[in-house]
């Protein structure tokens, strides 16, 4: 099966401005994702979707193929992932390579390692015909069962979901997206946006792993930890 890789890299951030060229632990964050797609996927099927003009040479320097710069329309703060994903897909089959299956890999997840990648495409590749899409995750701290309140039509705070388990160990598991890895087949891509896919499977990562950079203080904790990283 054919396969293409899509790394968006929109010049603008309000968290954490100008991100994907800023230095992290001793290279640009996006050169991270870059690094370790490229042990598991050729060149020529990578595809980092951007407007950023320093970013589209740091892709020369490395000599990463550049196929377009991303339309400043589909650049925007309101402009949607799957708006791009279509953009990256109708350009290469324009080029008349038709890849069966996209994975996104997004920029912000420096902690994602070519290992996860792998163990994700094998999953989604044991379950092609039956799935439409895996994301990866990590158990999230926040359950809803037990630490979340939402406010009824009184003002007071009434849990988000409600269980008959009297223990928190004993509530149901519940997943958090951590935005790291994204596998879907693109004849359902091209049917709807990614909201509103049905059968979507899990690929489980550890909550070091997993960290996401959408702020300052996510920065932070980044630093720290490919400090430990390189400690270790």
């Amino acid at each position: 099966m054919k396969v293409l890789v899509v790394i968006p890299a929109r010049r603008d951030s309000k968290g954490v401005p100008r991100k994907n060229m800023r230095m992290l632990h001793g290279k640009p964050l996006i050169q991270w994702t870059i690094d370790e797609a490229r042990k598991v996927f050729s060149d020529e099927v990578i595809c980092v979707s951007s407007n950023d003009e320093d970013v589209l040479q740091l892709l020369s320097k490395l000599n990463l193929p550049v196929p377009f710069k991303r339309p400043e329309e589909l650049s925007t703060e309101t402009s949607g992932t799957y708006e791009v994903l279509l953009h990256a897909l109708e350009h290469f089959e324009t080029q008349g390579y038709e890849p069966d299956y996209l994975v996104l890999l997004q920029p912000t997840s420096p902690l994602r390692k070519a290992f996860h990648i792998k163990e994700a495409l094998e999953i989604f590749h044991s379950q092609f015909n039956e799935i439409e899409m895996l994301v990866s995750v990590k158990e999230t701290q926040s359950n809803p069962y037990y630490v979340l309140r939402e406010e009824n039509d009184l003002g007071y705070l009434v849990p988000s979901k409600v269980s008959l388990a009297n223990r928190r160990q004993d509530l149901p598991k519940v997943w958090e997206l951590n935005g790291a890895i994204y596998i879907m087949r693109t004849d359902v891509l091209k049917t709807k946006p990614l909201a509103q896919f049905k059968h979507v499977i899990k690929y489980v990562m550890d909550e070091r792993c997993s960290h996401d950079i959408d702020t300052a203080l996510d920065w932070q904790i980044a630093e720290i930890l490919m400090q430990q990283n390189t400690a270790e």
